[in-house]
């Protein structure tokens, strides 16, 4: 086992050098180029990420309160092909945009679906992963709908993270529900355990890794996500050349192979369960 995980950490290693050299070249731009965001990235030496660290197996932070996960790792290796450090922004979701669109950030790896809303205030590359809207519940009825509209009732109340396109389906296909906004995916989850809500509405890789977590709590996961959902990098709306680096970045990722190891390594590999807090 040790020598086939070495075997493949070098393959990794080296396509990851590949897709390095293949961006990089893309990055050496000159002084003064027509893009503000990378010649500011190659100023200042540094690469913003803004991240929530709250979305494993995407973004999340250890016990030491290092961030790690799927776009932990790609914002890495976009820091390495820019040839510049890593500063990763740990900002809560529903104030990621805003910091993106003040320049606090250079862009936003954090489960960010591609929506027309947030488009019409910043760019997107991508996608890099899909998800979809699931049911985290105690319940097995409600883990068992098959409809949004099965889940607008009076009698139940339902908990989303504030500012997630989960929680503006609750308004716009469960308006009779009572909502619940959560600050957190531990406190969203929380109250689902101690029954201020019966359920969860997110994204289908943080009910998978939830329920994980709490094994023998009763969790259980709606099997058919209700909605198909891509994620992409937010980026600074007035910079179409970093866009385009970006984009190149994630197709390198894509045709050499290293995009689905890395989804390989976070998403049907569980280990990394242990680190979070």
């Amino acid at each position: 086992m040790q020598k086939m995980w070495t075997r493949k950490v070098s393959k990794h290693g080296a396509v990851l050098g590949l897709v390095v050299a293949l961006v990089a070249g893309c990055a050496s731009l000159p002084q003064g180029s027509r893009s503000p965001v990378i010649d500011r990235i190659q100023k200042s030496g540094e690469l913003r990420v803004g991240m929530a660290g709250d979305y494993p197996p995407l973004n999340a932070r250890d016990r030491q309160g290092e961030n790690f996960g799927l776009e932990a790792d790609l914002a890495s290796f976009l820091a390495k092909a820019l040839g510049v450090k890593l500063r990763v922004v740990n900002r809560p979701f529903a104030e990621l945009i805003g910091a993106l669109e003040t320049g606090e950030v250079d862009a936003v790896l954090s489960g960010m679906s591609m929506t027309p809303e947030r488009n019409q205030r910043v760019a997107f590359a991508g996608p890099y992963f899909v998800s979809g809207k699931c049911v985290l519940s105690r319940s097995e009825t409600l883990v068992r709908t098959r409809k949004e509209a099965e889940l607008d009732q009076s009698s139940l109340t339902l908990t989303a993270l504030e500012g997630t396109t989960s929680a503006t389906m609750i308004h716009s296909a469960m308006p009779s529900a009572r909502y619940v906004p959560a600050t957190s995916y531990d406190a969203a989850v929380q109250s689902v355990l101690d029954g201020s809500a019966d359920a969860l509405i997110t994204d289908f890789p943080v009910c998978v890794v939830q329920a994980a977590r709490r094994r023998g709590d009763g969790l259980l996961i709606q099997k058919e996500p209700f909605t198909f959902e891509p994620i992409g990098i937010a980026l600074p709306a007035n910079d179409p050349l970093f866009v385009n680096l970006a984009q190149n970045y994630l197709v390198s990722l894509e045709r050499t192979g290293l995009l689905e190891r890395l989804k390989d390594k976070w998403i049907n590999d569980a280990s990394w369960v242990s680190r979070l807090p």
